[in-house]
C-alpha cells in the first residue's frame, strides 16, 4: 500500500490547470494541450513487463532510469505512472507492451487540503489529524491516485533563521506520524481522499514547525504551521500493592492550571501471566483533579502487563485530549519460594564459607609443617656447621700444643749462668779433620 501510495505523490505536483481529462490512446499515441502546465499519465501495461518508453513530440525519451529532474517516475508490474512539469506540447507516445485498453488521465488545479493542528500540544498525547486531496476544489475520489498517497507529518525544532546555521547544525526533523485512507485506526473510510493520522506527539516540550511531506517530496511545504508543545499535564503513577487482598493502585494527578477540573477518565487494560486481559474505567467526579483507580490483588506469581489511556478536556480551548500511555509491567512475588531460595543460597553461601575455611586450615597446617621442617633443617645444618667449626678449632689448638711439646724435647738443658753448654762443648771440641 504505501508503495502504491509514493507513486500518487509522484504524480500530483505535476497536475495542472483544467478539469480532470481522460485521453485514450490511439496506436499507443497520445495529444497533451497546450494549456496544461503540469500533467500526470497513468499507463497500464501487460503484466509483467518492463517500464514503458515515452517519446516527446520532438523525439526525445524518457526512460524510468533516466529523465528530467522535472520528472517523476514511480513504476509497478503493470503500470507507470509519470508526472511532468509544462510537458511539451504535441502527440507522445508509449512505447512498450501497453494494455490496450488503456487511457492517459491528466488532472488539473489538484492540491492538498490540510486541516490546522492545534496551536497549544501537550507532549504525549494522540491528535487526530486529517488531509484531504481536492481537485478543483472538490474532493479527489480517484481510486488509482488516492492508493498511491504516500503523507508523513514531521516535527522540526523551531529556530528563527535555520539557514544562517551551518548544515550540520541545523535541527533535523522528526517523522511522528504516517497519514491513511485505508479505513483502519481513526480513518473513517477507505479510499474516500480523506487521510487520516493519530499523531503522537513524542517530543520534548518546545517550539516546532510543523510539515506535512509526501514519500518523494512533493508536497513538502503543503502545510507548515508553528506549535508550541507543552509538558504533559496528566501523571499516572501504580502503586503496587505489598500485602494479599490489598488492592493496586493506579492514581491519576492534572495539572488544574491545564485540565479541566473533572474531566478526568481512564481506561486501563491489565494483563495477567497467562494472557488473559481484563479492562477497568473510572471518571473524576465533578471539581475533581485527581482520580484513583483500584485494581484488584493478583496472588499468582509472575510478570503482568498494564497498558492505560487517559481522557481530559484542555482548560483553555475546551479541545478533547487524548494520552495513550505505554505499556508498563511489574512482578508479583511468590514469598514462599523466595525464602526457599534464600535459605538455599545461605545454605550454599555457608557451605562454601565451610569448605573455604577447611581448606585455609589445611593449607596453613601444611605452611606450618613446612616451616617447621625447614626450621628443623636449618638447626642441623647449623649443628652441623658449629660441630664442624668446633673440630676444626680443637684440632689445630691440639696440634700446636704437640708441635710445642716435641720443640722442648729437642731443646738442650741451660746452666746455672743460662748458657748454652753445648755451644761451648761444640767449639772446644777438635774437628776430626784436623
Amino acid at each position: 500500500m504505501k508503495k502504491r501510495w509514493w507513486a500518487l505523490c509522484v504524480c500530483f505536483p505535476l497536475l495542472a490547470h483544467a478539469n480532470e481529462q481522460e485521453i485514450r490512446l490511439l496506436e499507443n499515441r497520445f495529444r497533451v494541450d497546450p494549456t496544461i502546465e503540469r500533467a500526470a499519465f497513468v499507463i497500464y501495461r501487460e503484466k509483467p513487463s518492463m517500464p514503458v518508453v515515452l517519446v516527446r513530440p520532438d523525439g526525445t525519451k524518457y526512460y524510468a532510469w533516466r529523465h528530467p529532474d522535472k520528472v517523476s517516475w514511480h513504476q509497478e508490474s503493470d503500470m507507470d505512472i509519470v508526472s511532468i512539469t509544462d510537458p511539451m506540447p504535441g502527440p507522445w507516445q508509449a512505447i512498450g507492451r501497453v494494455s490496450p485498453d488503456n487511457k492517459v488521465r491528466v488532472l488539473s488545479d489538484l492540491r492538498m487540503q490540510v486541516e490546522d493542528l492545534p496551536s497549544r500540544l501537550y507532549q504525549g498525547e494522540a491528535v487526530k489529524f486529517t488531509a484531504q486531496l481536492m481537485l478543483d476544489d472538490k474532493p479527489l475520489n480517484l481510486r488509482d491516485f488516492i492508493e498511491r498517497v504516500d503523507l508523513t507529518v514531521h516535527f522540526t525544532e523551531f529556530i528563527e533563521d535555520p539557514e544562517s546555521l551551518n548544515p550540520d547544525q541545523r535541527p533535523q526533523p522528526k517523522a511522528l506520524g504516517q497519514f491513511s485512507d485505508d479505513g483502519s485506526g481513526l480513518d473513517e473510510a477507505p479510499n474516500d481522499g480523506v487521510f487520516t493520522v493519530s499523531l503522537p506527539i513524542n517530543v520534548m516540550p518546545g517550539k516546532y514547525r510543523a510539515r506535512v511531506t509526501s514519500g518523494n517530496g512533493i508536497f513538502f511545504r503543503t502545510l507548515e504551521q508553528q506549535v508550541l508543545v507543552y509538558p504533559t499535564p496528566l501523571m499516572a503513577t501504580f502503586k503496587q500493592s505489598q500485602g494479599e487482598g490489598e488492592p493496586h493502585k493506579l492514581v491519576i494527578q492534572s495539572e488544574q492550571a491545564s485540565i479541566e477540573p473533572g474531566s478526568v477518565s481512564v481506561h486501563a487494560k491489565f494483563t495477567d501471566t497467562e494472557g488473559k486481559t481484563t479492562v477497568y474505567q473510572t471518571t473524576a467526579e465533578e471539581d475533581q483533579q485527581t482520580i484513583t483507580l483500584d485494581i484488584p490483588y493478583a496472588s499468582t506469581p509472575g510478570q503482568y502487563k498494564w497498558r492505560t489511556t487517559l481522557y481530559a478536556t484542555d482548560q483553555l480551548s475546551g479541545r478533547p485530549l487524548v494520552f495513550p500511555l505505554p505499556e508498563q509491567t511489574f512482578a508479583v512475588t511468590d514469598y514462599a519460594a523466595l525464602e526457599q531460595a534464600e535459605a538455599e543460597r545461605e545454605a550454599r553461601e555457608k557451605a562454601m564459607m565451610e569448605a573455604a575455611e577447611a581448606r585455609r586450615q589445611k593449607r596453613e597446617r601444611e605452611e606450618a609443617r613446612t616451616t617447621s621442617l625447614l626450621i628443623i633443617g636449618l638447626g642441623n645444618l647449623l649443628v652441623m656447621l658449629i660441630g664442624a667449626a668446633t673440630w676444626f678449632v680443637l684440632r689445630k689448638r691440639k696440634a700446636r700444643k704437640l708441635a710445642e711439646a716435641a720443640q722442648e724435647l729437642e731443646a738442650p738443658p741451660l746452666d746455672s749462668d743460662g748458657d748454652d753448654q753445648g755451644s761451648e762443648l761444640d767449639m772446644d771440641r777438635p774437628d776430626k779433620n784436623d
